[in-house]
C-alpha cells in the first residue's frame, strides 16, 4: 500500500528490482573452472576426493572456505529510486 507521491505497486516493483539485481550479480560471480586442486591453495591440506568431484575447479578446503565466508561482510542494499523520507534528509 503506497501513499503520497508513489503510485500503487511502487514498493513491490522496487523490491522485485532489488532482488533481480542481486540474483544477476550472484549469477555473474565467477565460478571455479578447470581441474580441482588436490591440496588447498591456502593451507596445503588435502582436499577430499568427494569435494573435488562435487565442485569441479575447487581450489580451497572446506575450513578455508568457511573462514573466508565468515570474514565476508554483506554490502548494503542500494535504494536507487529513493524514498520520500531519504529525500528529506
Amino acid at each position: 500500500m503506497a501513499g503520497g507521491w508513489a503510485r500503487d505497486g511502487a514498493v513491490s516493483e522496487q523490491i522485485e528490482a532489488s532482488v533481480s539485481d542481486e540474483l544477476a550479480r550472484m549469477k555473474a560471480k565467477a565460478q571455479p573452472v578447470g581441474e580441482s586442486f588436490t591440496h588447498c591453495a591456502e593451507c596445503d591440506e588435502e582436499i577430499p576426493q568427494a569435494r573435488r568431484e562435487a565442485l569441479p575447479g575447487v581450489k580451497l578446503c572446506i575450513d578455508c572456505v568457511q573462514e573466508r565466508d565468515a570474514a565476508f561482510k554483506m554490502r548494503p542494499g542500494i535504494n536507487r529510486r529513493g524514498s520520500k523520507d531519504s529525500q528529506l534528509k
